[in-house]
């Protein structure tokens, strides 16, 4: 059961009332972008239509009919199909061909990851197939404490591959561009990016050229880190004050 950080909801209801565009920019690309707009709605917050993720990210990299191989969750099987890309394959699949034609490979978050996998998936980006990671986060918080993210897993295979991937989400420019096509603005100088980890939303921001808001909220850091931040604030809450009370 997702339970919110408490005020969270409210503060996206007080800053949408206050007629402030609200969007959800996550590197979560397991789930869908509609599956994760609808764990929203489940604690009251309406967000369908409002949630660009990770995985929408890397299949806007893809082309029409390539031919991709993957490793991840639902969320990249949905992108690659809205991209018009072929999947071929996913990594953990024993009875895949040697000989299947290899175009991109999409790498991301997944639990089935092993030697044979990673095998798999460093062969074909070495004989020249595009290496696209959904995202670098080496972390990933869960209920029950933080687990190996994404980027643990695209680390070992450009290890294996010898090659660096075109990252897709937070904080580089294919997810800054999805954004600023999914809002249909150019200019995000007014805009602010939300969020808790300085080395991802902050940097994000700076990609975007907005404001970055940091909330104390999730992923502790030392004040070296905080230098540019906007808005410090305990939580959603403080920034919904504060930038409510700035536009009044």
């Amino acid at each position: 059961m997702h339970q919110p950080i408490p005020g969270s909801v409210d503060a996206i209801r007080r800053l949408r009332e206050a007629g402030h565009r609200v969007l959800f920019v996550t590197n979560n690309s397991h789930s869908s972008a509609n599956e994760q707009a609808l764990v929203l709605e489940g604690i009251g917050i309406p967000a369908i239509g409002d949630v660009v993720s990770a995985s929408q990210s890397a299949g806007a990299l893809l082309h029409v009919g390539e031919r991709v191989l993957t490793c991840g969750g639902p969320g990249v099987m949905q992108a690659i199909a809205d991209a018009g890309a072929l999947l071929v394959g996913r990594s953990d699949d024993p009875d895949l061909p040697h000989d299947v034609q290899v175009d991109a490979v999409v790498v991301a978050f997944h639990r089935t990851f092993d030697f044979a996998g990673l095998t798999r998936l460093s062969a074909h980006i070495r004989k020249g197939a595009r290496f696209i990671a959904t995202n670098d986060d080496a972390t990933y918080p869960t209920p029950d404490g933080v687990i190996p993210g994404g980027g643990a897993i695209v680390a070992a295979v450009a290890t294996a591959s010898g090659v660096q991937p075109i990252v897709a989400g937070k904080p580089y420019a294919p997810m800054a561009n999805l954004v600023r096509s999914v809002l249909g603005v150019s200019d995000l100088s007014d805009a602010w990016m939300v969020g808790d980890r300085v080395s991802t939303d902050g940097a994000f921001a700076q990609t975007l050229s907005c404001h970055f808001a940091h909330v104390r909220s999730g992923v502790a850091h030392t004040q070296d880190e905080l230098r540019n931040v906007d808005f410090g604030g305990n939580d959603l809450a403080s920034f919904a004050d504060f930038i409510i009370e700035k536009h009044q």
